[in-house]
C-alpha cells in the first residue's frame, strides 16, 4: 500500500481530530502525563480552524484511502512553526510521521522561510530523535505552567488592550528580541480581541497574544513578562510556556501559585538568535 500525501480538506477535521486527540492521549498516558488535548471534539476543532485558516499549510497522509495522519506549518509570519502532527496509533512507527515532516520541510523551503520551529513534549524520545534526525537543534527547555491568576502588577508597567495602532510597535519589539516579527499572529489575536500590549516609559515595551499554550509573549525585558502575565484572568489550554534558562521569571511564577504540568524542548532549523530580551513561545514556537 502507497502512502499518499494531499492538502488538507475541511471534511477532513472529523478524522484528523480523531486521530489526533488518540495520539496525544496515548502517547501521554504512556508516560503518566495528562494529554494536551481534552477531547476529540476538541480535536476536530482545532484541525478545523487550522484547515480552514489562510495562514495555515496542512497535509493529510492517506493509506489505502483512509486518513492516517496529518501535519500543519504556521506561515503567518516570517519564521514558521510546525504542527500538530500527528499519526493514528495503529500506524505508528512506520515511518509515517517521517514523510509528513519532509513534507513541512519542503513546503517552508518552497517559500524561503528562513526558519522552521516546533515544541516537543519532554517526555517523548521518539518525537525528540525524529527531529534531531531531521536537522532541528534543541535550543531551550520550556516549562508548561498553569495554575490560578497571579494578579496584581509590576511598578512601572501598565498592561492594556492591544489596538490596531500598536502593531508596528509589536513588531519592533519583536525583532529586537527574536530578529524576526511574529505579525501575522498578532494581526489573528487583535482580531479576536486577545492581544495586550505593556507600557513602560510611555512606550510599548512588550505584547501578549493572549496568554495560553497557543498563544506568546514577547518582552525587551523579564519585567514585561511579569506584567502580562500578573494582569492575565486566567491562562488557556494546558497553560503558559516559560523558557527554564529564565530561572527568574520561572521562580517567580512558582512563588505565585503556578505548577508545573510537563516539560518541554524548542528545537529549531535556519534562523535563530539567541534572544535578546524576555518571552513566552506558542506551542508552535
Amino acid at each position: 500500500m502507497d502512502l499518499v500525501l494531499r492538502p488538507g480538506r475541511a471534511d477532513d477535521a472529523s478524522e484528523c481530530g480523531r486521530i489526533c486527540f488518540e495520539a496525544f492521549a496515548g502517547i501521554a498516558r504512556e508516560h503518566g502525563f495528562a494529554s494536551d488535548i481534552p477531547g476529540a471534539d476538541e480535536a476536530a476543532g482545532m484541525c478545523g480552524t487550522l484547515i480552514d485558516h489562510p495562514g495555515f499549510y496542512s497535509v493529510v497522509a492517506e493509506l489505502d484511502g483512509r486518513i492516517v495522519g496529518s501535519n500543519f506549518l504556521d506561515e503567518r509570519s516570517p519564521v514558521t512553526g510546525v504542527g500538530p502532527i500527528t499519526v493514528d496509533p495503529a500506524t505508528q512507527n512506520g515511518g509515517i510521521g517521517r514523510r509528513l515532516m519532509h513534507d513541512v520541510m519542503r513546503r517552508a523551503a518552497e517559500r524561503q522561510a528562513p526558519g522552521i520551529r516546533l515544541l516537543q513534549s519532554g517526555y517523548h524520545a521518539r518525537s525528540f530523535a525524529l527531529y534531531a534526525g531531521l536537522g532541528f537543534e534543541f535550543r531551550e527547555t520550556v516549562a508548561c505552567l498553569q495554575g490560578p491568576p497571579v494578579g496584581g502588577g509590576v511598578p512601572g508597567y501598565e498592561v492594556r488592550p492591544a489596538t490596531d495602532a500598536d502593531l508596528a510597535a509589536c513588531d519592533a519589539v519583536c525583532r529586537k528580541v527574536h530578529g524576526a516579527d511574529r505579525g501575522g499572529e498578532v494581526t489573528d489575536a487583535l482580531t479576536m480581541g486577545t492581544a495586550r500590549v505593556t507600557e513602560h516609559d510611555g512606550r510599548v515595551t512588550g505584547y501578549a497574544t493572549d496568554l495560553s499554550f497557543f498563544a506568546h509573549a514577547v518582552g525587551e525585558s523579564t519585567a514585561d513578562i511579569k506584567a502580562l502575565i500578573a494582569a492575565a484572568p486566567a491562562f488557556g489550554g494546558p497553560g503558559i510556556l516559560v523558557p527554564a534558562g529564565n530561572s527568574i521569571l520561572l521562580q517567580w511564577c512558582l512563588q505565585r501559585g503556578l505548577k508545573v504540568q510537563q516539560l518541554m524542548s524548542l528545537m529549531t532549523i535556519g534562523l535563530y538568535n539567541e534572544p535578546a530580551g524576555a518571552y513566552l513561545p506558542s506551542i508552535l514556537y
